[in-house]
């Protein structure tokens, strides 16, 4: 039980959980819009996340209880530098217009982590801005990648789904911001120091509904038959998991249950494919 919990731990500390999340959501880009898939961009997605988010979190995780994190910081500095070359393999083989747009997001993942100026914050902790960032970022390499390395003709139906996406990960970081209450900065401004637990659950309801409600504007009526049906569902998990999200909850709830919704979606899209 001990080994299990530990394979779970490294499983979930370095980065792997959320990378397959972003690996998904990239698949279910693809099957949404029905476009060739490029596995050169979802496996971009998933090794880049990788070294994202293990490049934004490794400070924290090392000075967190040093001698029980020893050998796990050791295992997964290995694995963010394979994930680096490989991240960078796979950057080669995209469109230059893809390449283009991966490096900007690159920037945003540099200006969330470092300061771009001295003795100035990192945009992690600037005011309120946390959420738009994280949001943009996962919008950017889960839809935008995809469609521009794809280089077709841009549709309606691409923009549509850009802006369903933003609505769908502001929300779920609007969970991730409920169970971090407690220990997030007050200086930071999340959204549920702002206006409440009550009040951002509402704002996710809403937000939930509005995407829902998008998916009836879109002129694709093969998204639209597959797609609304798709889109409920995701929504109601998501519903779900934010109606019980609470300060009080455990780190795997938002860590393995919550950023297990994309990958259910893409499970479930295949399904219906």
């Amino acid at each position: 039980m001990k080994l299990l919990k530990q394979l779970l731990d490294f499983y979930i500390n370095s980065s792997i959980h959320v990378a397959l999340s972003c690996f998904a959501l990239v698949k279910v880009t693809y099957l949404m819009l029905n476009i060739t898939t490029d596995n050169c961009v979802a496996f971009f997605a998933f090794f880049g996340t990788i070294v994202g988010y293990n490049f934004v979190k490794f400070d924290a995780l090392a000075r967190a209880n040093k001698n029980k994190m020893r050998s796990q910081l050791k295992a997964i500095t290995a694995f963010s530098l394979a994930s680096l070359l490989l991240v960078i393999f796979c950057f080669f083989k995209l469109q230059n217009t893809a390449k283009i747009s991966a490096l900007i997001f690159l920037v945003f993942t540099i200006l969330y982590t470092l300061p771009f100026f001295p003795n100035k914050k990192n945009a992690r902790n600037w005011a309120g801005f946390k959420i738009y960032i994280v949001t943009i970022c996962w919008v950017g390499v889960t839809v935008i990648l995809p469609i521009l390395n794809s280089e077709v003709a841009i549709q309606n139906a691409y923009y549509m789904i850009t802006l369903e996406r933003f609505l769908l990960i502001f929300t779920l970081i609007l969970i991730f911001e409920i169970i971090d209450l407690k220990t997030d900065d007050p200086h930071l401004k999340t959204v549920p120091q702002q206006i409440g637990v009550k009040r951002t659950k509402i704002l996710g309801f809403v937000l939930l509904t509005a995407f829902c409600g998008l998916g009836f504007f879109n002129s694709n009526s093969n998204i639209q038959i597959s797609g609304l049906l798709l889109n409920f569902v995701i929504a109601t998990v998501i519903a779900l998991f934010l109606f019980v999200a609470n300060e009080n909850r455990s780190k795997y709830y938002t860590s393995f249950w919550v950023e297990s919704a994309p990958i259910f979606w893409w499970l479930l899209s295949l399904t219906l494919k």
